[in-house]
C-alpha cells in the first residue's frame, strides 16, 4: 500500500505508520468496548522518509513494528489513522 504523503526528515527519518486494529473481544469472547480498548502498539509502515546523514533507513514500506504506547503523532487522512514518528521510535520489526 502506498500512502500519497511522504515524512520529512528532520535530525532522524520519519516514518507513517497504519497502526492494526484494537482488539474488539477477548479471547473468551468478551465484547470490549471503545473506552477500554488498548491503544494498538504495533502497526504496518506505508512509508518512510529519506535518507539523513547518510543514514539510511532501517524501517521499509510493508514492515510490521511495534513501538511506544505514546510513540508518534497521531494523523488522519482520508478517513484512516495513522502515525508520523521518528525512525528511532520503532522498537523492533515482526518477521
Amino acid at each position: 500500500m502506498s500512502l500519497n504523503i511522504k515524512p520529512i526528515a528532520g535530525t532522524s527519518n520519519r516514518i507513517i505508520v497504519q497502526p492494526v486494529e484494537a482488539e474488539t473481544t477477548t479471547a473468551s469472547g468478551i465484547i470490549i468496548p471503545d473506552n477500554a480498548k488498548e491503544k494498538p502498539q504495533q502497526g504496518k509502515v506505508v512509508s518512510v522518509g529519506d535518507d539523513v546523514k547518510d543514514e539510511t533507513p532501517v524501517v521499509k514500506e510493508g514492515d510490521i513494528v511495534l513501538y511506544g504506547k505514546y510513540s508518534g503523532t497521531e494523523l488522519k487522512w482520508e478517513g484512516k489513522d495513522y502515525l508520523i514518528m521518528k525512525e528511532n521510535e520503532v522498537f523492533g520489526i515482526i518477521n
